[in-house]
């Protein structure tokens, strides 16, 4: 999604300088607004909402993309109340999502989203909730699925599952946050039409370097909501948010949440 606007790909450019992080360390950097274009969890974003908005382009929501909670053969995913679960951040999407569809889970503990698959198959955790490429290479290394939080949250809701955005500092000018999102559209749109391009680019920073689960991960996070969110879009992160805010996970969200509203 990135690379035409970082890469200076597109045929009006901006002058970025931009930070490569993992997602948790984005979302604890939005927390004191560092940045004024952000990769944001959705778990975090009504903490900083008095700052930031929500880009209609660049939002990874979809379908069948949910996080996984996994563990070792023979894990009872109703003992889990018992064991304590490895997390990819206190503020991520994930860990959210695990409060609102499995509030029995209270033991937690943070690790970088790569290494959990370790953790679980250490024995140094119960199970795992995994994001990004993990989803993809649990199986081979000998790890089960206990439950799919994006299929949960499908069948109770019937919305797509919301996951991450892109959050725009709310002081920046209009204009200049208007010529973000659509630099960053034409960006994904640059990547759609042909995936070359930004080929190196997804390469040389992929956790898997497997060119197989670097597609697969693409086909499954970047989609038609990435370029724009839409009414069921909107819709599925609303519903988020009050859900989080109404088991007390979250605080409630009191500005307005998108950029174009």
């Amino acid at each position: 999604m990135f690379d035409g606007l970082v890469n200076q790909h597109l045929q009006e450019n901006l002058n970025t300088r931009y930070d490569l992080l993992d997602i948790e360390k984005l979302n604890e950097a939005a927390l004191v607004s560092r940045y004024d274009f952000t990769k944001l969890s959705f778990g975090v974003f009504p903490r900083v909402a008095e700052k930031y908005q929500i880009a209609s382009s660049g939002c990874a929501l979809g379908y069948k993309c949910g996080p996984l909670l996994i563990a070792r053969p023979g894990t009872n995913l109703a003992t889990l109340s018992e064991g304590t679960v490895a997390i990819p951040g206190q503020s991520t999407t994930a860990n959210l999502l695990l409060g609102i569809l499995f509030p029995q889970i209270q033991q937690k503990k943070v690790y970088l989203f790569s290494d959990i698959e370790a953790a679980v198959l250490k024995g140094e955790v119960a199970a795992g909730l995994i994001i990004h490429e993990n989803r993809f290479t649990f199986e081979a290394k000998g790890l089960v699925k206990l439950a799919d939080l994006g299929d949960e949250w499908e069948q109770r809701y019937q919305l797509p599952v919301p996951l991450g955005c892109i959050a725009v500092r709310r002081s920046l000018p209009d204009s200049d946050k208007r010529k973000l999102q659509e630099s960053l559209r034409a960006s994904i749109e640059l990547a759609f039409a042909d995936s070359h391009i930004s080929a190196p680019f997804v390469a040389a920073h992929a956790q898997e370097m497997s060119p197989e689960v670097q597609q697969q991960h693409i086909a499954l996070y970047v989609n038609n909501f990435s370029l724009e969110l839409g009414a069921s879009g909107e819709e599925a992160i609303r519903l988020l948010f009050s859900e989080g805010a109404r088991l007390n996970l979250l605080p409630a969200c009191k500005d307005s949440l998108f950029l174009n509203d």
